[in-house]
């Protein structure tokens, strides 16, 4: 990539390439949940430190984090201050995207299964319409020997 050594790549664009790499080869929900995870404990953990009040401890702030996150929302853990606010519209819209693309996925998912089994089945009625004319060939071959050669 760009004739760099790995090493000498910025991590970002390592990250980038192997993001697109991942997309590629339909390996993406690993990523969607390691990263949903990463971001979880992340905002758990910021929103203890900007929010005690509301955020008592990191535990408390992870549990918010992945409530919203899965956009469940219980309201047991709420936060108050602009800031916790602010933190909960971000991860609002991690969640919604988290949730859209694993929909997506799922959904890929069933249709290349869908195709995969139709091919299967055109390739087998392919085979046995291949089979029915070699039998059929046969036949007619055998008939004609029967009946003799042609007077035309």
């Amino acid at each position: 990539m760009n004739g760099q050594p790995r090493a000498e790549r910025p991590v970002r664009a390592r990250l980038t390439h192997r993001a697109i790499i991942a997309v590629q080869n339909r390996r993406v929900f690993p990523y969607l949940v390691g990263v949903t995870a990463l971001t979880a404990v992340a905002t758990g953990l910021i929103a203890h430190l900007v929010d005690r009040k509301d955020f008592p401890t990191f535990g408390v702030g992870v549990w918010w984090a992945v409530v919203t996150l899965g956009t469940v929302g219980y309201g047991d853990v709420v936060p108050h201050t602009p800031w916790g606010r602010f933190l909960g519209s971000v991860v609002i819209v991690c969640g919604v995207t988290f949730i859209s693309f694993l929909i997506a996925i799922v959904t890929s998912l069933f249709i290349d299964t869908n195709r995969a089994d139709e091919a299967s089945e055109r390739e087998a009625r392919h085979a046995e319409t291949i089979e029915l004319l070699r039998a059929l060939d046969a036949r007619l071959e055998a008939l004609e020997e029967h009946i003799g050669p042609r007077n035309t």
